[in-house]
């Protein structure tokens, strides 16, 4: 069974030691989607909303954020990333609470540990900041469903999420 690598041999948390890994091209997708009232959508299509144009605010929030994980996530490493991309999918259902925002993050560095919680962070900061653009039109809006979608480089290698 594999251990949790964020807790030395006492089983107190520590941060994890790379000094010694072999620094490799690291690459990370995550996705995750804020879903919202049909109406609300519009406003972002649309571009009318009072505030400006969200997704491009979002995106912003999104490449800060990628930027400034290891402050936000405590035994998380610093890393000089090299690439950050948000790209926005909008999903038009048209009924209550299934239109909304799908939002990808891939997070890129060559170094001695991944970009996972990179990836992970810009997507959920993209959204909320979304949310934080929208609440005014609509307070139900739902984050869901970030998850991790791929990762390659290091010693484990690639992974893929199946299904």
């Amino acid at each position: 069974m594999p251990k949790l690598s964020h807790f030395n041999a006492r089983g107190e948390a520590h941060m994890v030691d790379v000094g010694g890994k072999e620094a490799t091209h690291r690459r990370a997708r995550a996705e995750g989607r804020i879903v919202m009232h049909a109406d609300t959508l519009a406003l972002i299509q649309q571009g009318t909303h009072a505030k400006g144009d969200v997704l491009g605010i979002a995106r912003v929030a999104g490449i800060m954020a990628a930027k400034r994980t290891a402050e936000l996530i405590p035994l998380c490493h610093p890393l000089a990333l090299s690439h950050i991309e948000i790209e926005f999918e909008l999903l038009s259902d048209g009924a209550e609470y299934l239109s909304g925002v799908h939002c990808t993050a891939s997070a890129e560095t060559h170094g001695p540990t991944g970009v996972e919680m990179e990836a992970l962070i810009a997507v959920e900061v993209a959204l909320a900041t979304v949310y934080d653009m929208c609440k005014a039109a609509d307070r139900g809006m739902t984050l869901t469903a970030i998850r991790l979608m791929e990762k390659s480089g290091g010693k484990s290698g690639p992974w893929q999420r199946s299904g």
